[in-house]
């Protein structure tokens, strides 16, 4: 594994962060896209698969661990990051607004700060990085409704996104235990990745058994279907960005970033999330930025800045 001096970790650090947050905040459009032709379930299996094999092929060595005690750090990752996470996020999308989806993921980063406590005995829930997690919410919570003030109570959909919030928290952990062990970014991915299909095994039996057709758990076996689905190329433009771009990449970067900048300040990043998904939306697909937006996105910014201040006020 590369070493850096501190300047250079924060430098790298922040790239690859950028990089992960940027991806993941287009990755809506091409989930919204896909939402036409799959499922939820089935757009999370075809993604990790996908990120799963491109990791392969890009290093085709196997990982061998020091201690056989260590693969509970990988399984209970994959579990969290990724099954959990990602299926919980896109579930609760079906029961409540995306805004307020939005709004509710990205405190992650006040989780991922009060486990990071606990656990790792680090002390980041300092007066500035509370003041700047409050502005943040209130820029992302501006930028999310961009115009439309109407917020949908839906406990159901509300609480599926703070449990989404809550496990990335822990997945944050588990990638801190990962990183100490010292081994290649891309393989420890790998592994990831690969007990978070293992962990989707019972879900898929479940959409293939017992799933109703049109739900986000439902598998669609049918040749017709499948046969239509599967020709369209801008299906296989989205799925592979969704594998290889926001999967394999992303999560191999932001595994970097946390290295390097360490999980509760890189998880900050993720403020920036809904920002880059307004912009994006409106350079990419016309949709408009009200003043209500551009408002929030200076907040979140704003937000993020005042975490990163390292003197208590």
């Amino acid at each position: 594994m590369i070493r850096y001096a501190t300047k250079e970790k924060t430098i790298v650090g922040v790239i690859f962060a950028a990089f992960s947050v940027f991806l993941w905040g287009i990755t809506f459009v091409s989930t919204k896209y896909l939402l036409r032709s799959f499922s939820a379930l089935e757009i999370l299996l075809s993604r990790f698969v996908a990120a799963y094999i491109g990791l392969w092929i890009l290093r085709p060595r196997k990982l061998h661990l020091a201690q056989r005690k260590d693969e509970i750090y990988f399984m209970l990752a994959g579990m969290s990051g990724i099954t959990v996470y990602q299926f919980m996020e896109n579930i609760a999308i079906s029961f409540t607004s995306a805004s307020n989806v939005s709004i509710i993921v990205s405190i992650c980063p006040i989780f991922t700060a009060i486990i990071a406590q606990i656990f790792l005995r680090q002390k980041h829930l300092t007066a500035t990085f509370v003041l700047g997690f409050f502005v943040a919410i209130v820029g992302i919570a501006l930028v999310s409704f961009n115009g439309a003030v109407v917020l949908h109570l839906s406990p159901k959909g509300d609480l599926l996104a703070l449990g989404a919030a809550v496990s990335w928290g822990f997945y944050s952990l588990f990638v801190s235990k990962i990183n100490a062990l010292g081994l290649d970014f891309i393989q420890a991915t790998r592994r990831i990745f690969f007990w978070s299909l293992v962990w989707m095994i019972p879900l898929v039996f479940y959409g293939i058994v017992k799933a109703v057709p049109s739900s986000s758990t439902f598998i669609n076996l049918d040749e017709a279907t499948n046969a239509l689905r599967w020709s369209n190329l801008l299906n296989w433009i989205n799925l592979l960005f969704l594998g290889w771009g926001a999967s394999a990449f992303c999560f191999v970067a932001w595994n970097i970033a946390c290295n390097q900048l360490g999980t509760v300040r890189a998880t900050v990043g993720i403020y920036l999330i809904p920002v880059i998904t307004i912009i994006f939306a409106f350079l990419a697909l016309d949709e408009r930025i009200s003043v209500m937006g551009a408002i929030g996105a200076v907040l979140t910014i704003t937000g993020l800045f005042i975490s990163e201040i390292r003197n208590k006020l």
